[in-house]
Formats: C-alpha cells, sequence, structure tokens
C-alpha cells in the first residue's frame, strides 16, 4: 500500500515533509499522506523527567556526589526539528536516536551549571543548602544559550541527595554526634544548674521567712521588755515618791517630836518625872528614893527594910501566887532599872 494514515495525539506535534517542504504541522492531526513522497516528524510536547548522577569536587576539595533529577518540555518543536531527527517511520517509530540525546544534553548542560555552584561552596555548605543549588543551577540553564537552541524549557532542576564519601561521611557523623553529645551534656548541665539554682532560691525564702520571724519574735520581745521596763520605771517612781512620801512624813514626825520636847530638854530626870502624870506614885518614889541610896551607898553603914515595905512594892497579882511568911529577910541593894 502506498497510502499511510497518520493520528497523533495533542502532546504530539506532527509535521509533513514533502519535496522538503512542510505541508501540513500541528498537534494532534489526523491525515492521510503518500508514503513515497511524504516524510513525517514527531516530536513530543508532554513534560519529560530525566534522572542524573554526578561526581564534583567543592571549594575544600572534598568530592559529592549529586542525585536528582531534571523536568523539561519542549517549547518550539520546529527548532528542535532542526537540530535533531525526530523523523518516524510508517510503523511511528524514531528513525535515530536523536531524541535520546536531547536527554544527555541537558544532563550535560545541567552538569556544567552545577559544577560551577557546587565548586564554589564548602562541603557542609553544599550539604545543608541544597535549594541554595537548586535555584541557582535552574536559573542558569534558564539564561543558558544551548538550552534555547534547542527550543526546550528546563521546568525543575531537583536534587535528590548529596552524598560526601564514606570516610567523610563518618567523619562528619563523629564530629555532629561530638557536637549534639557536647549540647546534652550542657542540657543535664543546664538542668541540674537550674535545679542548683531553684534548691539556692528555695533555701534563700526559707532563710528569709526565718529571719521575718525572728525579727517579729524580736520585736515582740523588745515591746514586752519596752512594757516591763516602763512597769518597772513607774514602780521605781512609785516608790522613790513613797520614800519622798515616808521621808517628809518622817522629818514631820520628828520636827513635832523635837518641837514637843524642845521646853524639856535640858530638864532635870529627877524633875522631869516628879512632874510627869506617874510622880504621885508611891511606889515610884520609893524606888526613886533607893535608885538615890545606891547612889550614896557608900555613906550608908546599914540599912534594914521589912517585908511589908516590899511587899507594898511589888505588883497585886505577885501578892496573891506569893504567900507571905513572917520573918526578917536580908535586903539587897535594889535598882529601880531592874523593875
Amino acid at each position: 500500500m502506498f497510502f499511510g494514515y497518520m493520528k497523533s495525539t495533542p502532546t504530539t506535534y506532527v509535521m509533513q515533509y514533502r519535496d522538503g517542504e512542510v505541508v501540513r504541522e500541528g498537534a494532534g492531526l489526523s491525515f492521510l499522506y503518500w508514503k513515497p513522497a511524504t516524510t513525517l516528524v514527531a516530536v513530543p510536547l508532554s513534560s519529560a523527567d530525566v534522572p542524573f548522577a554526578f561526581n564534583e569536587v567543592t571549594r575544600d576539595f572534598q568530592p559529592v556526589t549529586v542525585q536528582g533529577q531534571l523536568t523539561y518540555r519542549v517549547d518550539d518543536p520546529r527548532k528542535l526539528a532542526g537540530l535533531l531527527d525526530y523523523s518516524i517511520t510508517p510503523s511511528g517509530r524514531h528513525r535515530s536516536d536523536d531524541p535520546e540525546k536531547l536527554a544527555d544534553r541537558l544532563v550535560q548542560a545541567a552538569q556544567v551549571r552545577a559544577r560551577a555552584v557546587v565548586q564554589s561552596l564548602s562541603l557542609r555548605e553544599v550539604l545543608v543548602r541544597s535549594d541554595m543549588l537548586e535555584a541557582r543551577v535552574l536559573a542558569a540553564l534558564a539564561e543558558a544559550e544551548s538550552v534555547k537552541a534547542l527550543g526546550v524549557h528546563v521546568m525543575a532542576f531537583s536534587v535528590l541527595s548529596i552524598a560526601p564519601t564514606p570516610e567523610m561521611a563518618r567523619a562528619l557523623e563523629a564530629a555532629a554526634r561530638e557536637g549534639l553529645q557536647r549540647e546534652a551534656d550542657e542540657a543535664i548541665y543546664a538542668r541540674r544548674n537550674a535545679a542548683v539554682e531553684q534548691e539556692r532560691r528555695i533555701k534563700e525564702s526559707e532563710l528569709a521567712t526565718e529571719l521575718v520571724v525572728e525579727e517579729r519574735q524580736r520585736q515582740i520581745r523588745e515591746a514586752k521588755m519596752a512594757a516591763d521596763i516602763s512597769v518597772e520605771e513607774q514602780r521605781a517612781a512609785l516608790m522613790e515618791r513613797w520614800v519622798q512620801n515616808e521621808r517628809q512624813s518622817a522629818d514631820a514626825r520628828a520636827y513635832t517630836l523635837e518641837k514637843t520636847l524642845e521646853p524639856v530638854r535640858n530638864m532635870d530626870w529627877k524633875t522631869l518625872l516628879a512632874t510627869s502624870a506617874n510622880g504621885g506614885d508611891p511606889a515610884l518614889n520609893i524606888a526613886l528614893a533607893f535608885r538615890e541610896m545606891g547612889e550614896n551607898a557608900e555613906r550608908i553603914g546599914e540599912l534594914n527594910v521589912s517585908p511589908d515595905l516590899l511587899r507594898s512594892l511589888l505588883p497585886a497579882d505577885s501578892k496573891q501566887t506569893r504567900p507571905h511568911k513572917p520573918g526578917r529577910a536580908d535586903v539587897q541593894p535594889f535598882d529601880p532599872r531592874d523593875r
């Protein structure tokens, strides 16, 4: 059969060449064509994902492996078909392997831009700043002339992993592990320090409470002591006033007694006794007589005193208790002070 039927999908751009000229083109076309004089070109318009993995060296000369995925789509199929062979056979297969070379060219362009970015960063920066790497490589691909010449638009440049060598990975893990262990130790120290600080605050609060209690108790004792001192001062003032009153009273009595005795101060006691209220008492007179006789005993040769005289000198109750026996008695000298 010399006639063929072409039916493309909406994501396939078809161009029909005859005698070196494009007679029909578009996406999703369906038509009959004359096989001996027709060449068909089919360019896929759908987005495609291309995985990549390449090794690069960082600024500090450490090798890393960058793995990810590149997403692109064809914006200008006529331009791409002019650079690569996208012609198809009547069965729908591409006549050459040029369509596969497009992915390789995009990966190579991405690797060149990624190398420039990786070499400007240290190993630690590359490992922790993959988002910056993606943004810079994607911006560089958008401005790349080699990519624009293909009529392709790079939609995304995604980095899935950035891995250093196993030795360097272990070294970084050890450093990170030691750092985490140090942070854990610091956290434990901070927790213990906080506990000690809290305990210190509690003790300070207890001591402050005890000091307040002691201060209040001291104030109470001082108040009691001040009250006792006030009472004692009042008592001392009262005692002093009482002593003054007693002294004034004694002075008054002494003054009264002195003034009372002043007229008889220089009188003879005998005269004073004779003029007193007991001056007429016979017993007192006899006692005075005996006193004078005692004072002049060296002048008396012999003195006889009758019992009746002595009985008269005794008190009335003595006369009743002691019966009188008649007779004569020798009398010793009598002192009126013994009475």
